[in-house]
Order: C-alpha cells, then structure tokens, then sequence
C-alpha cells in the first residue's frame, strides 16, 4: 500500500484550480506524472473525485448549502473543498460507505489545522448522506436557465446565451454531454502506421480501439492504465487529438508542395496532422508565442518523427513582412474561451466570463487582421475555434468578410459537443480572391 493520502492530494488538487485558477488538465497531468508508481484503481479514485467535482460543483454547493447554516462562499476554502469532494463521494461513488466519506473528511479537516470545525464538517455530511435520496432541484417553471445551471453545474450567464441561440433541448444535449463519460479520441500518424496496423498493437496491449466512421485517421481508445507508458505513445505512432480538432487539418486539403503556416500551434497536433498530409513532400513551420510553448510543439514534433515540420517562436500579432503572400494555406485555430471543451476542461466554465470573451474577441481580430497578409492570392484561409459563442465564431467571421473584401467565405460550420464523438468546434474555411 502506497503511503499517499488520495484524498489529501485530490484537496490540494481541486484548491489550485478554484483558488489559483490553475487549468484543470494540467493539475491532473502533473499529478499522475509525479506519482505514476499509484495503482491503476488509486489513479482511477483520484480522477473521479478530482473531475466529477468540478464537473458538479454547482449541483454540490446547491446541496451543501441546503444543510448548512454558514453558506459556501463565507466557507474556508480548505473546509469548503472537504465537503465538495465529500458530497461527490456520497452522491457517485457507491463503492464507498458513506461512514467512511465522512470519517475521512473529518481526519483531512483536523490534519489540515481545522479540528475545531471537526463537528461542523461531520454533521454537514452526515445529514446530506441520510437525506440524498430525498434532495430535488427547484421546479424547471420557476427558471428554465436556473434549472439547468443546477441540473447540469453549468453557470447561469453559459446557459442564458446559449437559450438565445438553440432550442431547449439541444442545449441540454450539449449541457448533458459535458457531463459523459467518453472513450479517448486519437489521431493515427499514417506516415508512421496505418489505422489498422495500430489497431493490432492496441490489441496486443490490451486496448480496444474502434475506427471514426468518418475521418480516416481516427480512432477511440479504452481500456488503457497510464497512456504515455504505452510503447506506441512513446514511438509516436498516435496523437491524442479530439475529433473536431482532426477536420481542422483535413479542411485545410493540402497539396504536396504547400507551404502551410499554422501561427498559433501549440500544443502541435494540428500541424503535426498537415505536415502528415503533405506525405512528406512540402513543408509547415508551427509557431506560438512563448519558449515553453515552442519547446511542447518541438517535443511532439520529435515524438512523431516528421521532418518536413519546425516549431519557431512568433508573435501571431506581429506582422512580419518576410512572410507576406508566402503561405499556400494559414491556419489560424486561435485562442479562445474554450466553451466547447468543458467535457475535458471542467474548469473552463467557472473562469471564464463575458469579458474576458470580449477581450478575447478584440485579440482574435487583431491576429485574423495580422496573419491574413501571408496568405497568397487565390490560396486558403482557415480560422477556427474550440468554443461555441456566437461572438467569436459567427460574428468574428462577419466582421472579417466586411473588412477584408479580398476575402470569400467556403465553408463555415459550428460543430456541437457529442459525448462519445467530438467537442464544441467553430470552423471558416476561406479564400483570397486573387486580384493581382
């Protein structure tokens, strides 16, 4: 048995996203790298509380605050983190006795200098645990947005600017979907390894894998412990890429010979995917803005062991006049809100708010205005998205056609999430009109 207190790190764990607004992903990243020695079933636990809590923490402070006196947000957060992991236990986890929920909790709450409020953490959760069963959500004809932001743990103001958009039901759909399990979705490196030949080592490994009906380089996984100890992870024989990500690349349809320019790349996969279409015969240069960031394309590029791909640092704001009309095709996947990822992403939804969209908005027609003169007359323009807000899809699009009348719009798709299959994604395919 490990000497870790599981419980202990996922506190510390879910304290530097709510506290620090450290992204969600990485916490769990660095945490399963720093403690690999874990058994499969310790990494699982740690997993699920972590995400499970983030994903319902809107639904488990509702909860809370039902059976205590001190509301959460007058909480200490240490205390307050202790009763959401808590009530997630109580509420998911029936593997787990809830005696043995609340005993942990109140060991944590005294190890961590609050034995005082050892009574207070105890009595909290011993009667959400004797009440659950019975604890209902408020009445959906009082507040359609209200209902679904508990229902669902999503924030009020998503969920409104959502209802603007979609029918009821398939908001829900998108808002449900967040909340599913799914299968890992990978992109196959065919310049290494065919789809099928994969699914073979996957096999041997024990992994299930099935094909994407669609895309011919996809696949989901399951099945699998720890994936970058996998020996086809480590040959880079795959890369772990999201559906919706993959038709980035495939929109972009090069031609060997293109020079293709992705000027926001990190952490690489799309123009590692280009820089395998091209088979070898043409070149992509992936830039980003920082050291670190240009050293995590480098290692995937390495990974993958392409040769017609560098990563260099640039600032996608900055127009360099080197690269004016040299690109066949520029790829601009730019940052943004990240609405459409909050399936793998939990924390998206609790830091991001309106104007930080609207910032977000200003940055990404600065940059469509900047990388937009490297591209050559008659080539293609792609700009995409993992958010579904209308602002920095639709909108920012037709703001780019008006200023820009060298510009002409191909294709434009809002992909929804699909639990199972895709994130939320926002593709423009464009041309320049060639006017010289």
């Amino acid at each position: 048995m490990t000497q870790v207190n599981l419980r202990e790190l996922v506190l510390s764990m879910l304290l530097s996203v709510t506290q620090k607004e450290a992204y969600s992903h990485m916490v769990l990243k660095e945490v399963l790298d720093n403690y690999q020695y874990l058994s499969k079933q310790e990494r699982s636990f740690l997993t699920r509380v972590f995400q499970g809590t983030l994903e319902h923490m809107i639904w488990i402070d509702f909860v809370i605050n039902r059976f205590s006196k001190v509301r959460t947000e007058k909480m200490k957060p240490v205390i307050r983190t202790i009763l959401r992991f808590s009530v997630y236990e109580l509420k998911f986890m029936d593997a787990i006795p809830p005696r043995a929920t609340c005993s942990e909790a109140v060991k944590l709450a005294q190890k961590k200098g609050f034995g005082n409020l050892r009574g207070f953490v105890n009595g909290v959760l011993r009667s959400i645990s004797r009440e659950m069963e019975h604890i209902s959500l408020p009445k959906r004809e009082a507040g359609e947005a209200e209902y679904l932001s508990l229902r669902y743990s999503m924030p009020v103001w998503i969920v409104s600017e959502w209802l603007k958009h979609y029918p009821t039901g398939q908001v829900e759909e998108i808002l449900a979907s967040f909340l599913e399990e799914a299968p890992t979705s990978i992109r196959v490196n065919t310049a290494r390894i065919s789809r099928e030949d994969l699914r073979k080592r996957f096999a041997e490994e024990g992994i299930d894998a099935k094909p994407h009906q669609e895309l011919p380089d996809g696949l989901f996984i399951s099945g699998y412990d720890y994936l970058e100890a996998l020996k086809s992870f480590q040959e880079g024989l795959f890369y772990v890429q999201d559906i919706s990500s993959m038709r980035a690349a495939h929109s972009c349809q090069v031609h060997p010979g293109d020079y293709v320019l992705d000027v926001c790349a990190a952490p690489g996969g799309k123009s590692i995917h280009l820089a395998e279409l091209l088979s070898g015969a043409g070149r992509v240069e992936a830039r980003d803005l920082t050291p670190y960031k240009v050293g995590i394309i480098q290692e995937n590029i390495d990974r993958s062991r392409l040769k017609n791909i560098r990563a260099v640092q640039k600032d996608a704001r900055v127009f360099y006049p080197e690269d004016e009309k040299s690109a066949d095709v520029v790829l601009a996947d730019l940052p943004c809100s990240g609405l459409g990822v909050i399936g793998k992403k939990p924390d998206i939804k609790y830091h991001m708010t309106q104007e930080k969209i609207e910032r977000l908005v200003s940055l990404q027609r600065e940059i469509l205005h900047t990388v937009w003169q490297y591209v050559k007359p008659g080539k293609t323009f792609v700009y995409s998205t993992c958010t579904i807000s209308r602002q920095e899809n639709e909108e920012n699009v037709s703001w780019f056609l008006k200023e820009h009348p060298d510009s002409r719009l191909l294709q434009q798709q809002q992909y929804l999430p699909l639990q199972g299959e895709q994130d939320g994604f926002f593709l423009a395919k464009l041309i320049k009109e060639n006017y010289e």
